[in-house]
């Protein structure tokens, strides 16, 4: 058992649950994206515990906010999460998705692990610690953002404003089955656009995108980015997954049109990886990019790394070393524009995001909660 001065008691642990829960009930799926019941409901939270906060509606009901407890002229530790969550999509649910159920120890629901239970675990963790009144070296900046989820747009935000230019350090609560992850893939969004030509569907005379767009799906099925590989991220990966086009049914569509997600490791120029694509489309296709989220490897020798280990091996007892995830966070947009470490770690399950009854366990919350505050009390020391 954790001898961690920041185990948390029963009170503590029963108010993990219920922020939790509550913040299942308020529904923030991006799209459309809409974090206002989140972000009242956790304004209010914090207030009624002493903090001050920023709210930010940068756009109509996309809110980012931010609170902090104050401490030295030490560069700051950013706690980082987001308020919005995947859809939860058209396949049908057990779990009420927005009903926060309690079942055997876990909670189901529309962001249980991502990342509803990573914001709730370091909500908490920041109540206890002002509550001890501990002095901090530095700030301890909570900065819970809007539309991680598509677009980061909220930690745009935050970096337009100004917002926490003065980080040292960054723990991000995305899921991680409370293992320190250092790297993360980047992610580059294309639009394809093929063209065709207009024809009766009867006649000989034409030319269809849509089939264009589906010979292109096929030969890229065997994935001609797959030689590029990293360590801890593995290979890099593509797939296509949206298509539009057609105006009638008894016609061959001129135009259409569909999305590439491509998840991109270290050294990956975006627009070598276009080159690829089109020498493999041939001609009759655009290409667009709609965004380019950089991947993020941080060295496992940072110091901010090490504190984050012990941290772990303190509550935990135990640890696997550094590893990479395939999805992308906040620290795309965070990392390079305040050029400070981040570190992931989050009590959510790995592979749990955007699926049917996602639920998370109850005591992983708890101990990702004593982990973050070891982190900080040590980052923060005084």
């Amino acid at each position: 058992m954790s001898t961690s001065l920041w185990v948390l008691d029963e009170t503590e642990r029963a108010d993990a649950s219920d922020l939790l829960k509550e913040l299942i009930r308020r529904q923030s799926p991006d799209p459309p994206g809409n974090e206002k019941a989140v972000a009242i409901y956790l304004s209010d939270w914090f207030r009624r515990r002493g903090f001050d906060v920023d709210i930010d509606e940068f756009q109509p009901e996309r809110i980012n906010l931010i609170t902090r407890i104050a401490g030295g002229t030490k560069p700051s530790l950013i706690f980082s999460a987001h308020m919005d969550t995947m859809p939860i999509g058209d396949n049908p649910w057990i779990h009420d998705p927005f009903g926060a159920e309690e079942l055997n120890g876990k909670v189901y629901g529309r962001g249980a692990a991502d990342m509803k239970s990573g914001l709730a675990a370091m909500a908490i963790i920041a109540s206890k610690i002002k509550k001890s009144g501990h002095p901090l070296a530095g700030d301890l900046i909570l900065a819970l953002s809007a539309g991680e989820s598509s677009n980061c747009l909220g930690a745009e935000r935050m970096v337009e404003r100004g917002d926490l230019i003065d980080a040292g350090a960054i723990l991000v609560s995305e899921p991680s089955s409370l293992e320190l992850i250092i790297a993360e893939k980047g992610a580059l969004w294309l639009d394809i656009t093929a063209t065709g030509k207009a024809g009766h569907a009867s006649g000989k005379d034409s030319e269809n995108a849509i089939l264009k767009l589906v010979n292109l799906f096929s030969a890229l099925q065997n994935n001609p980015f797959a030689s590029h590989s990293h360590p801890l991220l593995g290979k890099a990966s593509l797939s296509m997954n949206t298509i539009k086009g057609g105006n009638a049914i008894n016609m061959t569509p001129d135009s259409a049109t569909a999305t590439m997600d491509i998840r991109t490791i270290p050294g990956m120029a975006a627009e070598k990886l276009i080159r690829k694509l089109k020498k493999i489309a041939g001609p009759g296709f655009k290409f667009d990019i709609r965004d380019n989220k950089p991947p993020v490897v941080i060295d496992k020798d940072d110091p901010f790394i090490s504190i984050c280990q012990d941290a772990i091996l303190s509550v935990r007892r135990e640890m696997k070393p550094p590893g990479g995830v395939t999805y992308f966070s906040d620290s795309c947009i965070l990392v390079p524009a305040l050029n400070v470490p981040r570190a992931i770690i989050g009590p959510g399950n790995l592979g749990m995001s955007g699926q049917c009854d996602e639920c998370v366990n109850l005591l992983d919350i708890y101990t990702a909660a004593s982990i973050f505050g070891e982190i900080a009390m040590t980052y923060l020391k005084d």
